[in-house]
């Protein structure tokens, strides 16, 4: 049965993991997974790329949570795990006009951007800025919008930037509707946008742009076939219509969920900066 989802740990069903595969839990303000593709077998078996893959999942990310902190710092930690030393680039991939597909443009315009401040300031201000990392941040609209692919956008900036590393963020499709807004899911194996709802761009990764690609994403949507299959084991006959089902609550759920994104991204980029600081430039 063929289910649409981008999430690995979606990918895998059954308790018995493919050879190849390892998977590890933690986490307190989270339920983590991290599941481990080793070799082509796993890989194939499991129908995604070699790498880490790291789900965290909990209540849904449109409410405030009493564990906001330690939510933002427990995704941050996971974060630095992945992310190479050295200055970063922030993506923010999606249609900031279309509110399921605006996670990346949202967080985005959280993230603190530091890479131009040592040139603009000085004196005591440039004494705290050299603890600050390197970060710059875009998010370069859609094919439909500027008619360039995402892919051709970020290694164009990445060959003229030069960072160590980048970090893509994109809402994403899964197959179990309790993990729509529940769920955030971290890997260093880099993202295809589009690819959960059928609509694949050219792919980040470090095969592509030369650097380490670390991609975030929150599940906003997914589609009707999907959710028939999961919960009936059924095949629709192929010529019902499809279509894309998203929470009610979608733009109060993307506004917050970029926003514990960023918050996690600026706490894991910057570790000098304390949560209250990361918490005045919202």
């Amino acid at each position: 049965m063929d289910i649409r989802t981008d999430l690995a740990v979606e990918s895998i069903s059954g308790g018995e993991l493919p050879e190849g595969v390892q998977r590890t839990v933690r986490g307190s303000a989270f339920a983590i997974t991290e599941i481990v593709i080793s070799d082509e077998t796993g890989a194939e078996a499991v129908g995604k790329e070699r790498g880490r893959y790291v789900t965290l999942e909990g209540e849904s990310l449109s409410r405030f949570s009493d564990d906001y902190e330690d939510m933002a710092q427990e995704l941050a930690g996971e974060l630095t795990r992945l992310v190479p030393d050295g200055e970063i680039l922030v993506v923010g991939l999606g249609n900031n006009d279309i509110t399921p597909d605006a996670i990346g443009p949202q967080t985005v315009s959280r993230v603190l951007a530091t890479r131009h401040l040592q040139d603009e300031l000085g004196g005591e201000e440039e004494r705290f800025l050299t603890s600050l990392r390197r970060v710059s941040a875009f998010a370069g609209g859609v094919l439909g919008q500027t008619g360039i692919e995402t892919a051709e956008l970020v290694r164009a900036v990445v060959g003229e930037l030069r960072p160590a590393g980048v970090i893509a963020v994109d809402a994403l499709a899964c197959s179990d509707i309790s993990r729509l807004g529940t769920t955030i899911q971290l890997t260093d194996t880099g993202i295809s946008p589009g690819s959960g709802v059928s609509n694949a761009r050219k792919e980040l990764s470090e095969r592509i742009l030369g650097v380490p690609v670390i991609a975030v994403g929150v599940p906003t949507v997914v589609d009707m076939h999907t959710i028939v299959r999961s919960l009936t084991g059924d095949e629709l006959p192929p010529d019902t219509q499809n279509m894309l089902v998203t929470p009610r609550d979608i733009d109060r759920l993307t506004e917050r969920a970029s926003q514990l994104i960023a918050f996690g991204i600026n706490l894991a980029l910057q570790p000098t900066l304390s949560f209250e600081d990361v918490r005045g430039l919202f």
